[in-house]
């Protein structure tokens, strides 16, 4: 019988079937590295360093002992990312850029994120709240009129991003269908409703697809070029653009492409509160909803588009269900057992994880390839133990809450 610690890990991997779909449906999607770049130079944050500071990407140096990390875990730490298929490999700490790796290909490349994505939209949505273009709690069909009159009518934006909306899901919709239409929002907001909203989890991409629509209207703006101007601009993401789909719109559940430098600022936004160099993009209480606090009852380990290590139920990206949307063989635990309940992380197919822990201001991003048939793919708690071997006996530097 598997243990439970095996049962949470294997919870957020996609079905093969799935990932290779995703994988089939991007554009560059790395292969495993041939060979090593070797470890690029130490470097940290994601803005301005001081007269004459070192910079990398932007980000200026810090040396693991002034950063208050253990050099040794950060490399272990990269030895099994590159175990694990990984292009890339970064720790940062309190707005530096610690130690960084990469393999197969240059730490500017832009590569597939997957499902990193979707916090990525979370994002933008938090941006609109804060503008006023819209509210958490307003209904999907102030912007999707198909949706007034239907079972769909009281779907909120909120229930989008919690996963509790009750769309119709299926593994063949969500990863076949939807991935092969022309207009992939069009196809997710024509979808039916499955169960009533609030009342069942699923990591549903075509829901997700409906905030493309639900943005470009609110805004007024296209949302690659929002996610530009407004999001990857200001934080300094210049190498992070949107895939599009035969319409030219963007596909807002799988289809950023980023670094793991450009990734990482994205984790020290939510980690600064919304605000970055000075400048508020997201209010405090977006945030807290995002990643502070699960978004519903259904998935302990599941804000607003951003994976939690929350202990509760948990619930993963194609777990049978049954007619009522409910777990067959439910699982209450953490992500990465053990390890701080306020760690917080984007996920993607492939083993793509963005992991920010707030009480030590530590981020660590890995993206790669998938993992090879039969192997353990790169997870939650692999980036989660980084930190914590980082920062154990590290004095009041390295200390943090458990």
């Amino acid at each position: 019988m598997a243990s439970p610690r095996s049962r949470v890990r294997s919870l957020l991997p996609a079905p093969a079937l799935a990932l290779a779909l995703l994988v089939a449906a991007v554009p560059g999607t790395p292969a495993a590295p041939a060979a090593p770049a070797g470890p690029a130079a130490p470097a940290g944050a994601g803005g301005s360093g001081r007269p004459g500071e070192q910079l990398v990407e932007g980000w200026p140096v810090r040396t693991p002992v002034r950063a208050g990390l253990r050099g040794r875990a950060l490399v272990r730490g990269a030895e099994v990312a590159e175990a694990k298929r990984s292009t890339c490999f970064a720790v940062t700490r309190r707005g530096r850029l610690v130690r960084d790796w990469s393999w197969g290909l240059s730490r500017e490349t832009p590569r597939p994120v997957f499902s990193v994505t979707k916090s990525v939209t979370s994002t933008l949505v938090g941006i609109a709240v804060r503008d006023g273009d819209l509210r958490l709690d307003d209904p999907v069909a102030t912007w999707v009129p198909q949706w007034r009159d239907t079972p769909s009518e009281t779907v909120t934006v909120r229930h989008l991003l919690a996963g509790d909306s009750g769309r119709y899901w299926s593994l063949a919709s969500d990863y076949r269908d939807l991935l092969a239409a022309v207009d992939r929002t069009a196809y997710a907001v024509g979808l039916g409703q499955q169960h009533a909203p609030g009342s069942a989890w699923a990591y549903n991409n075509a829901a997700i697809a409906v905030l493309e629509a639900v943005l470009e209207r609110a805004t007024g703006t296209p949302v690659a070029r929002f996610a530009r101007t407004r999001l990857f601009r200001p934080l300094g993401m210049r190498r992070t653009t949107f895939v599009t789909d035969r319409t030219d719109s963007p596909t807002n559940f799988y289809g950023v492409r980023s670094t793991c430098l450009d990734l990482a600022r994205l984790a020290d936004l939510y980690l600064g509160r919304g605000r970055v160099g000075g400048r508020r993009l997201l209010d405090r209480s977006f945030v807290t909803q995002a990643v502070g606090r699960p978004s519903t009852p259904h998935n302990a380990a599941y804000g607003l588009l951003w994976w939690l290590n929350r202990t509760g139920p948990l619930r993963g990206v194609a777990d049978p269900v049954d007619a009522l949307g409910q777990p067959l063989s439910p699982v209450t635990g953490q992500l990465a057992p053990g390890e701080p309940q306020s760690l917080f992380a984007a996920v993607g197919a492939g083993g793509q994880v963005v992991l920010a822990d707030p009480t030590s201001g530590t981020v660590v991003v890995r993206l790669g390839a998938p993992a090879a048939e039969g192997a353990e793919p790169y997870a939650v708690a692999d980036a989660a133990a980084v930190t914590s071997r980082a920062l154990r006996a590290g004095g009041a530097a390295g200390s943090r809450r458990r």
